[in-house]
């Protein structure tokens, strides 16, 4: 399955656009129960108006709204910024931290997100588990587990680490483009020989 997807699927990374580590960061909490697409459409103002932590840090919430309130959850996830960006500046100098443990101390920043920054933005050897990620490895096979944590233990297993910061973007991207959640596109997907699920029903799913 690895060498189907390093030849299939050379170019593997996230969708979210961003210009430095918080950036991402920021894209990251916004994305939560959102699109990419979405996302991507407000944060170049969110980026020119909160180049740094600090500008991030000393920004009202009514600000911060008022730039995301399109995008789902906007209450929250303006209270998440301003109190990351805030944790940023007091503990970590104004850096966004490079060790997943760490990521998640900040609002806003749970497993996943923590694991995302530290895989994109540091090569870290770890698997962010989404929603797509857990549809297709249990689909496939990679995993049985039925937790969140269950399917990220299998995956660290089952891939190399220097393998593990594509591996997300593998499952992720097959997940939002071919093994879709209400109609996957098992006609057109070149892992059937490989999946499980598709194997055992040997019809659409």
């Amino acid at each position: 399955m690895t060498e189907w997807f390093s030849a299939n699927m050379e170019v593997a990374e996230t969708e979210l656009h961003y210009d430095t580590p918080f950036h991402l960061l920021i894209a990251v909490i916004l994305s939560a129960q959102c699109t990419d697409k979405r996302v991507n459409i407000h944060t170049p103002q969110i980026f020119a108006r909160f180049p740094e932590p600090s500008d991030l840090a000393a920004a009202s919430f009514e600000e911060v709204y008022e730039l995301i309130k399109s995008i789902s959850f906007p209450n929250n996830k303006a209270k998440h910024l301003i109190g990351m960006a805030s944790r940023l500046v007091s503990d970590f100098g104004g850096e966004v931290p490079s060790e997943p443990s760490l990521l998640e101390t900040l609002p806003g920043v749970g497993r996943k997100t923590a694991n995302v920054i530290a895989s994109v933005i540091y090569d870290k050897p770890v698997i962010a588990v989404d929603t797509h990620v857990f549809r297709v490895s249990r689909r496939i096979g990679l995993s049985d587990g039925s937790t969140v944590e269950a399917v990220e233990k299998d995956l660290t297993a089952g891939f190399a680490p220097e393998l593990r910061p594509k591996a997300h973007h593998w499952l992720i991207l097959h997940g939002r483009y071919v093994c879709t959640a209400r109609k996957p596109k098992c006609a057109e997907c070149g892992l059937q020989d490989l999946c499980r699920e598709y194997r055992e029903n040997n019809v659409r799913i």
